[in-house]
């Protein structure tokens, strides 16, 4: 099966503070791919350094089959527009409103006609499952599963082939929080997208991942599909997984 990201021998140091050492890890195209692990063991800061957001010190990152710790500006710009990201917050700019939240990469990365922007709009608005009266409303007026939609739908706006999430299910309540799952995987298969999510959502992380990478004491201690994963002999794992039956 065909990698879309490569991680070999990955370094990650703050001042004196080493976050990774010697991380290698291979998402595959088409999958749904976690980064597990225990708070501050750098799932996140690794997601930043796969978008070029964070500077890694040692080793190698390979997205799109671009090699990241060298790439030109040219081709950074480009990659960038072959992925969508969903912050955890969202990230949305309280002084738009949802239309124009979601038409801003088109706005900006685009020379397409208003008119057909207003049109990918409305189809984004559609597939995350937001009604086409929600355009016009303000982040300050919306729930925080519309916003998650709203931000998505944004992501997506560009028609990535990649989507990275972080924590895309924290601060739903259950309901929201499955809703969002069932709308993860709609999406993946419609649109045929390679997603990378970091999680701490158990029933998401079993409902949705196809592989997963467990990240903890600064190297990657597990990865693979989660029916292999009770065999490992792991802290984190034992207590993390502890009960769960899939």
């Amino acid at each position: 099966m065909q990698n879309v990201i490569e991680v070999r021998g990955l370094k990650t140091q703050f001042d004196e503070r080493i976050i990774h050492e010697n991380i290698s890890l291979s998402v595959p195209k088409g999958s749904i791919y976690g980064l597990l692990g225990p708070s501050g063991c750098g799932k996140t800061t690794l997601l930043k350094e796969m978008v070029m957001l964070q500077e890694f010190h040692g080793g190698a990152i390979e997205v799109l089959g671009k090699k990241l710790q060298d790439i030109g500006y040219d081709d950074a710009m480009s990659l960038r527009r072959e992925w969508g990201v969903l912050f955890q917050a969202g990230a949305l700019f309280s002084s738009l409103n949802i239309r124009d939240n979601i038409a801003l990469p088109l706005v900006e990365y685009s020379d397409l006609s208003e008119a057909m922007i207003s049109e990918i709009v409305a189809f984004k608005i559609n597939i995350v499952g937001l009604k086409a009266s929600d355009a016009y409303l303000y982040p300050s007026q919306i729930s925080g599963g519309m916003k998650k939609k709203a931000a998505l739908a944004r992501a997506l706006a560009m028609d990535p082939k990649l989507l990275f999430l972080d924590e895309p299910t924290s601060g739903l309540d259950p309901i929201s929080a499955r809703d969002f799952d069932a709308l993860i995987l709609k999406l993946r298969d419609l649109l045929g997208l390679t997603i990378v999510m970091v999680s701490h959502d158990l029933r998401s992380i079993y409902d949705t991942l196809d592989y997963a990478a467990v990240l903890d004491e600064k190297k990657v201690v597990y990865e693979g599909n989660l029916d292999n994963i009770f065999g490992v002999e792991n802290h984190f794992i034992k207590t993390f997984f502890s009960g769960v039956q899939r």
